[in-house]
């Protein structure tokens, strides 16, 4: 058994050694590389991983705040302030004139409802009166439709002074142009880079509608019946600048061209000589229409109650009857002026004379400008043309070639600039 393990032992010793004889590698020259060492510093690492876990040391802090009131202090963050407070009061107009609009729309039902209420009643005692039945009490009548007809004019006299339905216009015309104004201010703080006369402008503007579209009802309030239609104005004054002669055409002008200006200048023309004029005609209908119906309503109300003062039994019939006649007609005339909103539809003219009114003086004031870099970029200004006046690029385009058509051979223009009105 000794024998045996000895010469197994011999076997695995002997082929172990061919093994390692077979498998031998030669050596490698040694190359040294040298590489630079890394100073590492405990301190920088542990502030990397403090800054890392959200901690800043206090001259860090320092040198923050230090930062930040310098950027605040520049002319661009000034002007982004001032947008914003501005943005802040335009929406704070926005829901005032809003929640007033809808107030005064509830005074316009109200108070047409109670007026036409209070006279049909009168003029339905006065009938009463007329008929002379038996037991009827002659005095209570005529004093109660005294009393509801006197109070009905005088109700009516106010209402047709202050005119709800044009209060109501007013203020959504001045919702809608903050919300514009609003949208405007957004998308320049959206681009960035506002300027300092972004935020005049934008104030200037603000101050206008405020006059424009007034809120109290005593002094300041918007003339409800003028002599004529005045086209409303919303907008800043423009400083009026004479045409000067502009520069030469050249490789870059801005998107302007002789062609485009060309166009907008008909453009300008059609709008006087059919917007404008058309608006203005019928505004001033409108008005005519509305300054007779406020005075018919006061004055039919104001001779029922003096006529139902004169009612009796023995010969006060006619009185009776020209009451009630008086009434009724009264209350027709309040229905046509306050619920047909005659007042409404004379501001919607004025309001759109003043549209029409602007858009001319966009157009005139680039025009105007001999600067082509200081004009509004010509193809975004033909495009907002366009769309304001409802059409495409190529109707604006077709209109302009009819009217200097019709220009020429001295027909007139049978076509309106604008299609939304």
């Amino acid at each position: 058994m000794a024998s045996l393990q000895a010469s197994n032992f011999h076997l695995v010793s002997s082929s172990s050694k061919q093994i390692r004889a077979a498998i031998s590698v030669p050596k490698l020259p040694s190359i040294q590389i040298s590489i630079p060492k890394v100073q590492t510093n405990n301190k920088s690492l542990s502030e990397g991983l403090n800054n890392r876990n959200g901690f800043i040391k206090t001259d860090q802090k320092n040198a923050i705040n230090t930062t930040l009131p310098q950027l605040a202090g520049s002319p661009k963050m000034a002007s982004v302030q001032q947008l914003y407070a501005i943005l802040e009061a335009v929406a704070d107009r926005v829901e005032m004139h809003n929640n007033i609009g809808e107030q005064r729309e509830n005074w316009n039902a109200l108070l047409l409802n109670s007026i036409n209420m209070m006279t049909l009643t009168a003029a339905t005692m006065a009938g009463i009166t007329a008929t002379g039945g038996a037991g009827v009490s002659v005095l209570g009548l005529k004093l109660a439709s005294t009393l509801l007809f006197s109070s009905a004019a005088g109700m009516l006299v106010i209402m047709n002074k202050i005119q709800p339905s044009q209060l109501v216009e007013e203020q959504r015309n001045a919702t809608r142009l903050f919300k514009q104004l609003q949208s405007q201010i957004k998308t320049l703080l959206a681009i960035g880079s506002p300027r300092k006369e972004d935020a005049k402008n934008a104030m200037e503007q603000v101050l206008a509608l405020d006059k424009a579209y007034p809120l109290p009802l005593i002094g300041v309030m918007l003339e409800k019946f003028p002599e004529t239609l005045e086209p409303a104005v919303w907008w800043p004054k423009t400083k009026t600048q004479s045409p000067k002669a502009r520069n030469s055409y050249n490789g870059n002008n801005n998107g302007w061209s002789e062609e485009l200006e060309m166009e907008m200048r008909e453009i300008i023309e059609v709008i006087k000589r059919k917007d404008s004029e058309d608006y203005e005609r019928l505004g001033n209908k409108a008005l005519k229409i509305n300054k007779f119906l406020a005075k018919a309503g006061p004055i039919l109300t104001g001779v029922a109650a003096l006529s139902s003062g004169f009612m009796d039994s023995s010969n006060g019939h006619w009185a009776a009857i020209l009451a009630a006649a008086a009434g009724s007609l009264a209350s027709a005339v309040n229905t046509f002026e306050h619920g047909g909103q005659v007042g409404m539809v004379f501001e919607m003219y004025r309001n759109n004379a003043g549209f029409f009114k602007l858009v001319q003086e966009s157009i005139e004031s680039n025009l105007n400008e001999p600067d082509f870099e200081k004009r509004e970029n010509g193809e975004v200004f033909e495009t907002k043309v366009a769309l304001q006046l409802g059409r495409s690029l190529s109707q604006l385009r077709d209109v302009a070639k009819k009217a200097s058509y019709s220009r020429i051979e001295g027909s007139p223009i049978d076509e309106f600039a604008s299609k939304l009105f």
